[in-house]
């Protein structure tokens, strides 16, 4: 395999790092293997927090859980300037061909690499179901 074909787009590598650094939140969505993702790009931080917030309240075990994502969170906030290998998204819808998104209800957390993803654009996709905010 040629390590162009395997290269992260650098734009899109720069607002994950400026996502990750500074905690904003970006509207996008990305073209992979075909499938188009859309949702709010987030810190890694954000996206960790998040996630150990549905362990919180469970047994012993969840809540170990729950702490070591959270403690991943800080790691990734406090890798300033490093290179970016995941991008992190809220409120993820994905399509596959013409049918119905992917999950289609709830606040969905996706993760996924950055050398997998083909295209991008700024924005969400909205469906019948959705209401712009």
């Amino acid at each position: 395999m040629s390590s162009s074909s395997s290269s992260k787009d650098n734009i899109l590598e720069f607002f994950v790092q400026a996502a990750n650094q500074h905690d904003f939140a970006l509207d996008i969505t990305l073209n992979v293997k075909g499938s188009v993702i859309t949702g709010t790009m987030v810190s890694a931080k954000e996206y960790f927090d998040t996630l150990s917030e549905t362990f919180e309240e469970g047994n012993e075990v969840a809540q170990l859980v729950s702490e070591e994502l959270r403690e991943a969170g800080e790691a990734a906030q406090n890798n300033n300037g490093s290179e970016a290998y995941f991008i992190h998204m809220k409120n993820t819808k994905v399509y596959c061909g013409d049918s119905k998104p992917t999950p289609s209800k709830g606040e969905i957390l996706w993760r996924g690499k950055l050398n997998e993803i083909d295209g991008f654009f700024l924005g969400k996709i909205f469906d019948g179901s959705q209401k712009e905010t």
